[in-house]
């Protein structure tokens, strides 16, 4: 008989004072992100119903091995941080999935960047390339998950979920970061925008 594995859940702390990531030492959704904005939207997914039964919580982002509470205004992190952590527990301990199946067939898995075959690869595969490479792991660090949507005209459109929702800092992060090493890399681009989804 195998002793059942102790569930381990740490705080990390996010750029977004409101967003909190609450890591696990359990896969969650691997290769794939779910974000819950509403109560009415978590239907797909029982964790996140959880979540939302907490009065404070405002948003739920879930990834890899962590997920990512958005709390309201009003309310301190040091006050509710120990409900949220006990329910993302006793839900873990009961052995349900995250998410349920129907999710994924509305969804695509987060789509990995083919090396090119042979000669240059077009400004479009090199945005995605870079992006997988040196930005997502950074988002993901402090929470938070970016997603390449279009590249058109020279605009990059991408669209930023988990802690980097409504982050303060998100919008610098944007411009002097992401869009600044997208345009030393690739020429084509000029500008690089998060659209609302």
């Amino acid at each position: 008989m195998s002793t059942p594995v102790a569930i381990e859940i740490y705080t990390e702390s996010t750029p977004n004072p409101e967003s909190q990531m609450f890591v696990t030492n359990m896969h969650l959704l691997p290769n794939y992100v779910a974000e819950f904005k509403t109560k009415e939207s978590a239907g797909e997914s029982e964790l996140a119903q959880r979540l939302f039964e907490v009065p404070f919580v405002s948003t739920v982002f879930i990834s890899n091995n962590f997920v990512t509470v958005t709390k309201k205004a009003d309310y301190e992190w040091y006050e509710i941080t120990p409900e949220i952590r006990e329910a993302i527990r006793s839900f873990l301990a009961s052995g349900k999935a995250p998410v349920s199946q129907a999710l994924f067939a509305k969804g695509q898995p987060e789509e990995t960047v083919a090396a090119p075959t042979s000669g240059e690869a077009d400004p479009e595969t090199k945005i995605k390339e870079l992006l997988d490479k040196y930005v997502k792991p950074a988002v993901e660090a402090d929470g938070g998950h970016i997603s390449f949507r279009s590249f058109t005209d020279g605009v990059v459109n991408v669209a930023l979920q988990g802690s980097c929702s409504g982050c303060p800092s998100s919008s610098i992060t944007l411009k002097s970061g992401i869009e600044g090493l997208l345009k030393r890399m690739v020429p084509e681009v000029k500008e690089v925008v998060a659209i609302e989804e």
